[in-house]
């Protein structure tokens, strides 16, 4: 388990701070680059579980590479370079401090909120009679704010418009981008036997231009449905077969962990560990449809020091 990256304390040329996220640790450079690592960590309910998953960080990092590359002409993206399987180098935006959540379908949290009678989403309305899992008619905008520590929270376009957040001639350009870069992501997941159920993005601005950063359409930052017995399993009422992080959410929840206070995080076995680790390389060549190539786990720090370092010095 030891092979895990979940700690990062690197000092590149150029360095002038670090940000320590719940997976991902981000370098700033001179201003002008972000390299950013993407660990081994995994995050559940808002706590880094203990133990490290090894090539969790190269599995994001190269499915959100494919897809920055593969939206690329939808609208710009911050991405630059993958100097390392767990690194992308990208330009240094200014965030627009919401998130941009697109949902196809009524599942997750957008359920929750349903089932307890409510019909409205963040300031957008849901049909009457719908049931668990169903399609939307048209898929559904529904962002929150960015919290850099605690929960995000629901916030409808109009607030956000009327705090000044996002200026309205932003937020509608925002608005486009997020369907069209959902609409490419639902036609490749639908070559892959997948459907893209919902996903987040995350904008920012640079010399007054609108550009896609940090990752997109990976398991953490997205939720899939196998296509195969989709309608069957609609039909009866029965659970989707998914691809996400929503496996390790459930095997806390069977132990006793939800997040809440007082609850202890269960005891990650190397057994288990190795498992997570399996099914993440098998979340990446579903969805991206390639064999899956393990980078060297020997000295992970020190070969990204490497790289990085080769790359910055160009």
């Amino acid at each position: 388990m030891s092979k895990a990256l979940v700690k990062t304390d690197f000092n590149f040329p150029g360095q002038k701070s670090v940000y320590h996220g719940k997976v991902r640790d981000v370098y700033n450079i001179n201003d002008e680059l972000l390299v950013m690592v993407v660990s081994d960590r995994i995050s559940a309910f808002d706590v880094i579980l203990p133990e490290g998953i090894p090539y969790k960080g190269q599995v994001l990092n190269q499915i959100a590479a494919k897809f920055l590359d593969a939206t690329a002409d939808i609208v710009p993206n911050w991405k630059v370079a993958t100097p390392d399987p767990m690194v992308t180098v990208g330009i240094k935006c200014v965030p627009f401090e919401v998130e941009m959540v697109v949902r196809g379908y009524l599942t997750g949290h957008a359920w929750r909120e349903y089932k307890e009678g409510k019909r409205t989403l963040c300031g957008v309305p849901m049909p009457e009679g719908m049931k668990e899992n169903q399609p939307f008619p048209t898929p559904i905008i529904t962002p929150t704010t960015k919290a850099y520590e605690g929960h995000d929270e629901d916030i409808s376009k109009e607030e956000i418009i009327a705090q000044g957040i996002v200026s309205k001639e932003d937020y509608e350009q925002l608005e486009k981008y997020t369907l069209a870069v959902y609409a490419r992501g639902c036609e490749i997941a639908k070559k892959m036997g997948l459907i893209l159920v919902d996903t987040k993005y995350e904008f920012g601005k640079k010399d007054d231009k609108i550009i896609l950063m940090d990752e997109i359409h990976t398991p953490d930052s997205s939720r899939y449905f196998y296509a195969e017995g989709f309608e069957e399993r609609l039909a009866k009422n029965e659970p989707q077969k998914q691809l996400s992080k929503e496996f390790v959410r459930q095997w806390l929840i069977e132990n006793g962990f939800q997040g809440k206070e007082g609850q202890k995080v269960p005891a990650m076995t190397e057994e288990y560990v190795n498992s997570v680790s399996d099914r993440y390389i098998e979340l990446y060549e579903n969805i991206v449809g390639e064999k899956f190539v393990k980078a060297d786990l020997d000295d992970v720090a020190a070969r990204i020091e490497k790289n990085v370092t080769a790359f910055l010095s160009k």
